[in-house]
């Protein structure tokens, strides 16, 4: 069903979002919030942390999904409900049905992460693999409810899921009644909706920032055109924002009461990501440091107090290892490099040996002796080094060509 931006802002407001706060009572956390010296230097001003990462599932989609499902009627219950999802909405649906005792079946992609599939099984739901890709599998859970007549909870474009997410905005307005703005990541768009009809009724003054990703950013040119408009191929780490098109629900409230949309780029992700875990000990996901990654790269866009919401941190194991080390090389912090050297006893030993006196961390080292493209007398080293920033990098580089190396890379 399609909304006009009219419809959308009578289809959500601070009665529904109270309902859905007062519906979620002991259901949902109200998670907490949390300081950042760190951040509150570099914006000149407080910043607080708004930690749905700790939230029931992991993020804030339980909230949404069971105000959703609650609000069935007893024959829609009976019919059970279907989602489509990588992981987040996946878990919110999935906790939010066995709660309410409605079946649930999930459609997830073949490619999803093997802990967000189990952790979707756990809380009671039925996973059903399929296509590569969201849209793939969006399409195929829309095709199961239309034949078995189950209902369809969508990830964001509904006002009952908005209303839910917006209890976020209660929270923070209770936690931390002095707040100037407020950044949070923006996907479809549900998230920002909720907060911006909860926040800006009660507290018109307050600035709300959207984030989302660059690779997948569609909400800049929509609110341009003044309508949703799609992304070809959006690409990111944080899948958690990976959408195409906005919904028409959100897209409305978005456009009339988000005071902006900044992007942030990967570099700018994996390094929030390492700030949270370094500086605040929290593990968030992509999606969730988006705000964080804006304080990043504007740090003067935000009056403060500032409170930036943690949505979630549902990051898997293997992308977290990857997005740690991109961090750190974003930091200046990890340095890879490739060098030749002659191929003799102890070449080796005496080029760790010039990376020692310097101070370089070896993480680890790929030496190749046999190789078309070498000499006869020639081998390749390729090393991965923990450094202490730009300038250390710098004086690696250095030592090493002043020792006589060549470095390739």
């Amino acid at each position: 069903m399609s909304y006009s931006t009219a419809d959308s802002l009578r289809s959500v407001t601070l009665d529904d979002v109270r309902g859905a706060q007062k519906m979620l009572s002991g259901v949902a956390r109200v998670t907490a919030m949390e300081g950042s010296r760190h951040l509150s230097q570099l914006v000149g001003a407080p910043v607080h942390l708004k930690c749905e990462n700790l939230q029931r599932t992991g993020s804030f989609k339980l909230r949404g999904a069971y105000v959703r499902i609650a609000g069935l009627l007893p024959e829609e219950r009976a019919a059970g409900v279907v989602a489509a999802s990588a992981g987040n909405h996946a878990q919110g649906v999935a906790l939010a049905s066995a709660l309410l005792g409605v079946h649930a079946t999930v459609f997830m992609p073949r490619g999803a992460p093997l802990p967000k599939i189990s952790a979707t099984r756990d809380y009671g739901a039925e996973v059903r693999l399929h296509g590569q890709v969201v849209d793939e599998t969006l399409a195929a859970a829309q095709e199961y409810a239309e034949k078995t007549g189950a209902v369809f909870i969508h990830p964001f474009d509904h006002p009952d899921i908005i209303a839910g997410q917006g209890t976020v905005g209660l929270e923070i307005l209770e936690q931390c009644p002095e707040v100037g703005t407020i950044v949070v990541g923006i996907g479809g768009g549900g998230l920002a909706a909720g907060i911006a009809v909860a926040v800006k009724t009660l507290r018109p003054d307050v600035r709300i920032v959207g984030v989302q990703a660059a690779g997948a950013a569609a909400y800049p040119p929509s609110l341009a055109a003044g309508r949703p408009v799609s992304v070809e191929n959006p690409s990111t780490m944080a899948d958690g924002i990976k959408v195409g098109r906005p919904g028409d629900v959100p897209f409305g409230i978005i456009g009339e009461l988000v005071d902006e949309v900044l992007t942030v780029t990967e570099d700018q992700l994996s390094a929030a990501l390492l700030l949270c875990l370094e500086r605040a000990k929290l593990v968030v996901e992509p999606a969730g440091a988006s705000p964080v990654a804006a304080m990043l790269g504007h740090p003067g866009a935000f009056p403060g107090p500032v409170v930036a919401v943690l949505s979630g941190g549902n990051v898997d194991p293997v992308l977290l290892q990857r997005v740690l080390r991109h961090g750190m090389a974003a930091q200046g912090r990890y340095l890879a490099v490739r060098l030749r050297l002659t191929d003799r006893p102890g070449a080796l030993a005496t080029l760790l040996g010039v990376l020692s006196v310097v101070d370089a961390n070896v993480l680890d080292v790929s030496h190749v002796r046999t190789d078309p493209r070498l000499g006869l007398t020639e081998a390749e080293v390729e090393l991965h080094l923990e450094t202490k920033g730009p300038v250390h990098c710098a004086e690696v580089g250095q030592a090493l060509r002043e020792a006589g190396y060549t470095v390739i890379d």
